[in-house]
């Protein structure tokens, strides 16, 4: 199951607290400062991973903290500073803090990291001042982890379109598949290898009308597309309760544009799925008076158009990360 949410509570190490101390011998009867300061509490750092691929951890394990820094001691002795923690998140997360909603960080790339909360500064010993000091605080702060998957193609579509059933036939993720609606809950990744290369899919729970809104959890499905390069646009058909293939089409073309319209211009590759039951070569005629654009038609089930497909869908990636990198310079 892909948790793609959570609320943790994060708190820096405390500082060590600095040492009052006197050294006294034969040679110094009224005694001279030896304390030494305390060490640094320990920072708590958040870093993207490519090993992970759910915020799941976080969901059950949420108040994480710091080690506190060492008190200084005698002799000029100072404190050890605390042990930061860092904790991995997949990557593609963005970082908000609770309080204000206001983003710290996206982490879209492996081995970025942030420092969400510092740790306490350590106490100055008796060496620097005339009365040691306390360590500070460390930083507390709550976040919430909100994870957008990363992938090159985004499969989008009604429920029971056949999406999954595809996912399957051209990733090496296997997700359920049955006749019914609502199927694949989650955003689930595949990869597909293409020839000596390779590219990854997102393929996204079945969207329906109001999605946009939060129907259906619809606005939280939506958002991991956001990323993706392609999207790929299943239309069924041959749907069970006999609804148009092109009005079904419009309307969740439709909640792409009332989502976000830079989601909703994002280079899309259409789809005719199940075209090995008889009804679809009917309504596929029908779609294609109304339809304007290429439409690539498919048959999971027996692999009927897949070579096509991908093909296809490959160079739209390719394309896209070449114009890419030509805006980034």
């Amino acid at each position: 199951m892909l948790i793609d949410q959570a609320k943790i509570y994060i708190s820096g190490g405390n500082g060590g607290n600095g040492c009052q101390s006197l050294h006294k011998d034969k040679f110094h009867r009224q005694g001279v400062p030896d304390g030494g300061d305390g060490g640094g509490g320990g920072d708590v750092i958040i870093e993207a991973t490519s090993n992970i691929q759910t915020l799941l951890d976080y969901r059950y394990n949420q108040h994480h903290k710091a080690d506190r820094g060492k008190h200084g001691g005698s002799n000029n002795k100072y404190g050890k500073r605390g042990k930061d923690v860092v904790l991995l998140v997949p990557t593609g997360t963005i970082i908000r803090n609770f309080d204000n909603d206001l983003i710290i960080r996206d982490l879209v790339l492996p081995g970025e990291r942030v420092i969400v909360a510092k740790g306490g500064s350590g106490g100055l010993g008796s060496t620097k001042v005339d009365e040691a000091t306390l360590g500070g605080l460390g930083q507390e702060i709550t976040v919430i982890l909100e994870l957008k998957l990363v992938a090159d193609a985004g499969i989008i579509g009604f429920p029971n379109a056949g999406k999954s059933t595809l996912v399957s036939r051209i990733t090496h993720s296997h997700t359920k598949i049955a006749p019914y609606p609502f199927t694949t809950k989650s955003p689930k990744l595949g990869v597909v290898e293409y020839h000596d290369d390779s590219f990854v899919i997102a393929d996204m729970p079945g969207l329906i009308e109001g999605a946009h809104l939060g129907k259906g959890l619809g606005d939280r499905f939506l958002r991991h597309i956001e990323r993706t390069s392609v999207l790929v646009h299943v239309v069924d058909m041959a749907p069970m309760d006999e609804t148009n293939p092109f009005e079904s089409y419009q309307k969740l073309e439709e909640e792409l544009k009332l989502y976000d319209i830079n989601v909703y211009n994002k280079p899309r590759i259409v789809v005719a799925s199940k075209m090995d039951i008889p009804e679809a070569a009917i309504n596929l005629e029908s779609f294609l008076q109304s339809f304007e654009g290429k439409i690539y038609s498919i048959s999971a089930s027996n692999g009927e158009g897949l070579k096509e497909l991908l093909n296809e869908l490959y160079k739209e990636i390719i394309d896209v990360k070449k114009e890419t990198q030509k805006n980034n310079g």
